[in-house]
């Protein structure tokens, strides 16, 4: 696997967002991608990096409102609802790799849910992986090992605080600089569209879970990345839920348990999630963190792309934090 030579043909739809400026930026330096298009109807025509402005001087790439299924992966990076559509009037050949970064498929039964660290082996065999959400990305983390242990036995408390990248590329009042500078905001307060999400994978390790996952999620007045922080009631003591987490996550290459308080910039420009365990009373507390738009969707997507086509898993995503 590591001997692998084979250059494989990639196509981005959608290409210029921030997940698909994210997925240029990762794939220009992947050992075994070439970029066969980047796909933009407003921008076609245009050089990738006239949008992609942190893209001068490492390619001289267009956009291009023309398309090739043919390819060995298919990257849509498109908003939610727009995949579905675009695939109805778009046949893709079962052959082709076909990576959604949308809601679209995360609950279809027919896709691959792709989070590596619960779904690797499946990941491997499919052709078909709706990459998970960012904040269910991290939360999820958070929550695996004990759900594999079945120690969710009651309701689950969830803050997490994402940058402004997460909410595209498109302007809305919440996302303007004015708005978003020195300021926060609750939005979508227990009723997260990633809840489903969590709630079917948490699932999937604890089959009957049905115990309330109460989300609030919050806007942060930075760009990038996501900290969660959640608790839950736990017999456990701390060094046993410590190993618990290590043993979980021993072979998974971009997840990480550590013993020191984190902060946010140990992961952003990175593929990496941070999780920190402790115990206060009968509680278990976790902090998970993440970029966004790396382990949270354009990262997580070529890990995916990885397994799928028999590479390494790290591959292309060797990046280093901009700790200070």
């Amino acid at each position: 696997m590591t001997n692998n030579t084979t250059i494989y043909q990639a196509g981005i739809i959608g290409a210029a967002g921030y997940t698909g400026g994210e997925l240029i930026r990762l794939l220009l330096h992947h050992p075994n991608v070439h970029i066969s298009f980047a796909h933009s109807n407003s921008q076609a025509g245009k050089p990738v990096y006239d949008t992609h402005d942190d893209l001068a001087g490492e390619t001289n790439l267009l956009f291009t409102n023309e398309v090739n299924t043919a390819v060995d992966v298919l990257f849509l990076c498109m908003g939610h609802g727009k995949a579905k559509e675009w695939l109805a009037a778009h046949p893709v050949p079962d052959t082709t790799l076909v990576i959604d970064l949308s809601h679209d498929f995360r609950l279809h039964k027919d896709w691959i849910y792709g989070l590596p660290e619960l779904n690797k082996v499946n990941i491997q065999q499919a052709r078909r992986i709706a990459n998970p959400g960012c904040f269910a990305t991290a939360i999820q983390l958070g929550l695996l090992p004990l759900a594999e242990a079945q120690l969710i036995q009651n309701e689950v408390h969830i803050h997490a605080i994402t940058g402004s990248t997460g909410a595209g590329q498109s302007l809305s009042e919440t996302s303007h600089f004015s708005w978003r500078n020195n300021n926060i905001s609750v939005y979508k307060a227990f009723n997260h569209q990633h809840l489903a999400e969590i709630g079917q994978r948490l699932r999937q390790l604890q089959p009957g879970h049905q115990h309330a996952l109460n989300f609030i999620p919050v806007r942060g007045n930075f760009t990038r990345g996501i900290f969660a922080s959640m608790y839950v009631n736990c017999d456990l003591g701390e060094a046993q839920l410590n190993d618990l987490y290590h043993n979980f996550y021993q072979t998974a290459p971009f997840t990480i348990i550590t013993h020191h308080n984190p902060h946010l910039k140990q992961v952003v420009n990175t593929n990496k999630c941070i999780i920190h365990i402790t115990k206060h009373g009968d509680k278990a507390f976790i902090i998970s963190m993440i970029d966004n738009l790396l382990k949270g969707a354009s990262g997580q997507a070529v890990e995916n792309m990885n397994l799928s086509l028999g590479l390494p898993q790290t591959a292309g995503l060797a990046l280093k934090a901009g700790g200070f």
